[in-house]
């Protein structure tokens, strides 16, 4: 598990790296950046589970922010240009619904964290 959980801070520090030239870089730096940390304290079974809570609580208030975004690009009629650089720019629920997409990793993550940290982790707090 230490070799999984290191691998997931190597991600999420890149991901942080790669918000610098993001429209609102500090915000996703912030993130992604906590998700390095907490990821790094599972590598060393530590888990502070009210940090985690209250992060989770953020990041489903901002996605609950960003769902309008997420229907405009389920309703429309090519979903693959979620993938597509040039699409942001000339839709702007793409941005939206990656930015979307981008939260429920960090949901998915936390969750599995919090699972594991009543399963014999040495909880901070």
């Amino acid at each position: 598990m230490k070799i999984f959980n290191v691998i997931l801070a190597i991600m999420f520090l890149g991901f942080a790296l790669l918000q610098i030239n993001d429209p609102d870089p500090a915000v996703w730096i912030l993130i992604y950046g906590a998700m390095t940390v907490v990821c790094s304290m599972a590598a060393y079974k530590y888990y502070v589970r009210p940090v985690m809570l209250v992060q989770a609580i953020a990041y489903i208030i901002y996605a609950v922010i960003l769902s309008p975004g997420v229907m405009d690009w389920f309703r429309s009629p090519d979903r693959s240009l979620l993938f597509d650089d040039l699409a942001k720019m000339q839709f702007p629920y793409i941005e939206e619904a990656r930015e979307f997409l981008g939260l429920a990793i960090c949901l998915t993550v936390l969750g599995f964290y919090w699972y594991r940290s009543g399963r014999g982790g040495k909880k901070l707090i």
